[in-house]
């Protein structure tokens, strides 16, 4: 089949070549790729991926998966120490409405996909789009995959002090995009508690309220000179 959209000939976003992610790896001397198929190359990327794997006791087997790649991203979690306050998101999340959140509306840290930016130029991107915020410096606290059965996509997690002059934008998200974010400032101890009863349900944003609790500026570790124990690097 020839002039395929996102193989053959450009896509709606102008990609092609879709088919020919993973193909080169070797890094792994147990795995050898096969073959990749694009299956669905909407704003994201489906792609299902045919190798052969070595098993611990030697033996070799075909597998197939699918993945789906919607590039790597960044999230934050920004906190005002004298305060005690964190800033925070509600927006729909059709994904988990229809997986049994009551009303699909989910507390979350902000947080964006990469694009073309590195992760500290996102994450401050997205702040000002989302929370309306220009962040100072911010400490890198982990990278994770998120959902690495089925999801290629590498997370950033960040956290960065704010004060009420920080905010220097309203917020809420780019129209254009179709979203729609209400901005939460709460007190930490009460997003702590969010997360306890289960009104706060996203991952990312319970990774970053333990480690701030635990080892970041409200943990207690954490000294009044810079309001956490982890140094900022940019």
């Amino acid at each position: 089949m020839t002039n395929v959209p996102g193989v053959d000939t450009p896509d709606h976003r102008g990609r092609t070549g879709l088919d020919r992610a993973g193909r080169d790896l070797d890094r792994n001397p147990d795995v050898v790729v096969r073959d990749v198929e694009l299956t669905s190359q909407g704003w994201h990327v489906l792609r299902r991926t045919t190798f052969d794997y070595r098993r611990r006791d030697g033996r070799w087997e075909t597998q197939q998966r699918e993945t789906y790649d919607r590039g790597n991203g960044a999230v934050v979690l920004p906190y005002d120490i004298e305060r005690g306050r964190v800033l925070l998101t509600r927006q729909f999340r059709y994904p988990a409405y229809v997986n049994g959140h009551p009303d699909g509306m989910l507390v979350e840290a902000a947080a964006g996909l990469l694009d073309a930016d590195d992760p500290y130029t996102a994450i401050r991107r997205e702040s000002a789009e989302e929370l309306g915020v220009t962040l100072g410096p911010l400490t890198h606290v982990l990278d994770a995959y998120m959902s690495p059965g089925s999801v290629t996509e590498r997370l950033h997690f960040f956290a960065a002090p704010y004060t009420p002059a920080d905010r220097t934008g309203p917020g809420g998200g780019v129209e254009e995009e179709g979203e729609d974010i209400e901005v939460l400032e709460l007190p930490f101890a009460e997003a702590r508690a969010m997360c306890r009863d289960g009104r706060i349900a996203d991952a990312k944003t319970v990774m970053l309220l333990q480690w701030a609790a635990l080892d970041g500026p409200f943990g207690v570790n954490s000294t009044a000179g810079n309001g956490s124990c982890v140094a900022p690097v940019e």
